[in-house]
């Protein structure tokens, strides 16, 4: 075999290391990246011997190989983590059906445990179940209603540990004439409610024509069929809309649309997706994606740096190579099909409608930084022309495959019941997926999504801050003569150059990032690559936190008459805010009533929880008395004096709030997530940013004995009771230098989340719950 080489960038290495590479069981890695990627190449070319004994899986093997390490294509994470090893279960994420008795409803809380163990998502509709306080005719009972059952699947998720490498996610679909409807809108209204779910109200046409002409709808009981009410649908409309201002949710998925182009539809109608909603799915169906890196495919060096201007429509396709291009489209879907064959499957519900449709989702990464090299600024009309030829080709270009595969191996079994003559190897073809954590691997940008920030921070090992630019920023400052340390300083963390005036103008010109992107453009956009996508597109609609819901409500009317089968919008800033309560000007405050803490008995019990901290071993000793949690002590080892003060402060503290009643869930929750300069990894995974967070931490571990469900002595008979106290600190602006505090923060590492691609996705180490 002629085996490519590899070459990675430093940041690729650490999120392989961290993320990808097998490891022992000392947690120890033990295989290079090249031997990743000859595992991955030739557990997926040994499926060849399946059709034809006398393959040569040698040579499929060095292109599946090639092709990976050249950073072409890539596989999603699953498929990178493992194939070739004894798990195989290859595939990102999965559908469920949820019926509506208590037989299937656990049944499928069941299977999403299963699968969440293994490394994948799961989507869900919910919209089978009969609604909150119907009839349930076996008990003489009411029933509970979605919400609450999407709880104990949100419960099942938190409970499980997904392989080691990968967090469960969920989505979970209510249809809009579903009576539970507005419940269902308000489920995450609160911070941390349904906290392993993305949410999504399925839109049907009938609705948005009562939207259109300000008319009432009517709801649907999903047990009897029959219509038991009405609502009128702008003030459902505006509600929505209102969500996805708030915090980005719920999203919306036109669901008529996406029937309508339902390329199986005697199989069965499509009712959810997947996590991040690019993968419309029948139940028991399967995602196997992967993507091409648009940015490997042009000719030459950057046009706008040979010519000294931006490039034309024409000179832009022109510089693409369409051969090459079509190369690897070719080869990719050779690759996703065998994934299909080579993959283990939890269920064999999953594995036999996976089979029957074989469905696979190529998508692309790199586009901005394709446009980038082609001189033509994001934000343009070009760009979106470029955006539709390119989807256009790799879509007959993969399906071109998918017959040449067809007549080789046969057409999938369900052809008959689907919209296409034989040969066609594959329901589907291509889906415009996530690909945070791989497009870091392969140093591109994300998905179809502009460049999130051009010049950023990104902390390493030991607390460092370094500088991480743009490769094609980089080169062009470089070769303009105006680079220097200082001004990437400057440019670090930036939302845009455009006012930067040391930069030329050009390249102000072409580097566009996410927040010069009007919201129509990002959904022109989407529009743009959905033309030519079987599946679905994952993007982020992103808006400035200024925008209002009237912004977010032109969006969802502008996606809806484009076509488009989902939409997510997410307002900068809108999630994680800080809460600040405000009496209203006529209401009185209540004075906060004063309690005296219970004195301490001569005889405690307790246990000592030791954590690491940067600044050494903590051991947290924590106390309980015969009602409940009592006194903590917290001794920092081999610390100066300040720092034995420091801790020993925040343990009377604790203590004085155990013993005047305060819950120690109260007290965890002010303490958790505090950061300081360097987090630092437990011999059990857990990340700890800080002291105060590993104190935090050290409480959890204590109370997961059993919860304290009495604080105070009775008295007469009752609880004692004490009275909240009313804070209010500063005048509401949010300074610059507070806006990483207010950030999502990743559980893998403590490094800043980014919202792109309809998912958050970590910059420091790669971790997604999309991939």
């Amino acid at each position: 075999m002629v085996l490519s080489e590899l070459s990675l960038s430093e940041n690729a290495l650490t999120i392989l290391r961290n993320r990808y590479l097998k490891k022992n069981d000392r947690g120890e890695v033990i295989e290079t990246p090249e031997e990743m990627f000859l595992r991955v190449a030739k557990a997926i070319a040994e499926v060849e011997r399946l059709y034809d004994n006398s393959a040569d899986v040698e040579a499929v093997t060095e292109k599946f190989y090639n092709m990976m390490v050249e950073f072409r294509f890539l596989p999603n994470s699953p498929t990178l983590m493992n194939a070739g090893t004894p798990l195989g279960q290859l595939s990102a994420c999965f559908v469920l059906p949820v019926g509506d008795s208590m037989e299937e409803i656990f049944e499928a809380v069941k299977k999403t445990a299963i699968i969440h163990k293994t490394g994948g998502g799961t989507g869900f509709s919910f919209s089978r179940l009969r609604p909150r306080n119907d009839i349930v005719s076996s008990t003489g009972g009411v029933a509970s209603g979605p919400i609450s059952f999407m709880k104990v699947f949100n419960e099942a998720t938190e409970a499980v540990k997904q392989g080691g490498r990968r967090r469960g996610a969920n989505m979970g679909i209510l249809r809009v004439d579903h009576p539970d409807i507005l419940g269902f809108i308000a489920a995450k209204h609160q911070e941390g409610e349904l906290a392993n779910f993305n949410i999504s109200v399925a839109i049907t046409d009938r609705f948005m024509e009562a939207v259109k002409k300000d008319e009432e709808y009517e709801l649907i009981n999903p047990r009897s069929g029959k219509v038991v009410g009405k609502l009128r649908a702008r003030e459902v409309w505006k509600k929505l809309v209102e969500g996805a201002w708030r915090n980005g949710e719920p999203g919306v998925i036109f669901i008529d649309i996406i029937n309508r182009f339902n390329p199986v539809p005697g199989a069965g109608e499509i009712e959810s997706t997947n996590p991040c909603g690019e993968q419309p799915l029948l139940p028991y169906e399967s995602c196997n994606l992967g993507s091409v890196n648009l940015a490997k495919f042009v000719h030459g060096d950057m046009f706008f740096l040979e010519k000294g201007r931006k490039a034309t429509l024409k000179e832009a396709l022109e510089r693409i190579d369409w051969d090459g291009l079509r190369k690897t489209v070719e080869d990719a879907v050779h690759f996703l099909d065998n994934v299909i064959d080579a993959n283990h499957f939890p269920f064999p519900e999953i594995e036999e409608m996976t089979m029957a449709n074989r469905k696979i989702g190529l998508g692309v990464m790199g586009f901005a930084d394709m446009l980038i090299q082609l001189g033509v600024p994001y934000r343009s009309r070009e760009a979106l022309d470029i955006g539709s030829e390119v989807m256009k080709f790799i879509q007959e270009t993969a399906r071109g495959k998918s017959r040449e595969l067809g007549e080789e191996r046969g057409s999938f079994p369900n052809i008959e019941k689907s919209i296409f003559e034989p040969p066609m190897r594959n329901a589907t073809v291509t889906t415009i997926a996530p690909t945070g954590t791989i497009s870091m691997i392969a140093d591109t940008s994300s998905g179809i999504e502009p460049i999130f920030s051009l010049v950023y921070v990104k902390r390493v090992l030991g607390g460092k801050e370094l500088l991480y630019a743009n490769r094609y920023l980089e080169e062009a400052l470089r070769e303009m003569g105006v680079y220097s340390e200082a001004l990437m300083e400057k440019l670090a963390g930036r939302r845009t150059i455009k006012d930067v005036e040391e930069l030329p103008e050009l390249v102000r010109e072409i580097f566009d990032t996410t927040f010069d992107i009007s919201p129509e453009q990002h959904v022109r956009m989407q529009a743009a690559f959905q033309r030519y996508v079987d599946n679905a597109v994952s993007k982020t609609i992103n808006m400035p936190n200024e925008a209002t819901p009237e912004d977010v409500e032109k969006a969802y009317m502008l996606a809806y008459e484009l076509n488009l089968k989902g939409i997510t919008v997410y307002r900068d800033g809108s999630r994680k805010e800080q809460v600040i309560m405000v009496a209203k000007e006529n209401e009185k405050r209540k004075r906060a009533g004063t309690i005296s803490p219970r004195s301490r008995p001569l005889v405690t019990k307790g246990r000592t929880i030791k954590m690491q901290t940067e600044m050494g071993s903590l051991y947290v000793t924590v106390n309980e008395d015969e009602y409940g949690l009592f006194e903590v002590f917290v001794h920092l080892g081999k610390s100066g004096s300040s720092s034995m003060a420091f801790t020993e402060a925040i343990g009377r503290l604790i203590s004085l709030a155990l013993r005047s009643g305060i819950s120690p869930k109260e007290v965890i929750k002010q303490l958790k997530s505090i950061k300081s300069s360097t987090p630092v990894r437990q011999e059990d995974g857990e990340i700890v940013f800080s002291v105060p967070d590993a104190i935090a931490k050290a409480l959890e571990k204590y109370l997961k004995g059993g919860e304290q469900l009495e604080l105070l002595p009775k008295k007469n008979g009752k609880s004692a009771v004490v009275s909240p106290v009313l804070l209010m600190a500063g005048d509401g602006k949010k300074s610059e230098e507070d806006s990483y505090r207010d950030a999502e923060i990743c559980p893998e590492c403590g490094g800043v989340m980014v919202y792109t691609e309809g998912c958050m996705i970590c910059r420091d180490c790669g971790y997604s719950k999309c991939e």
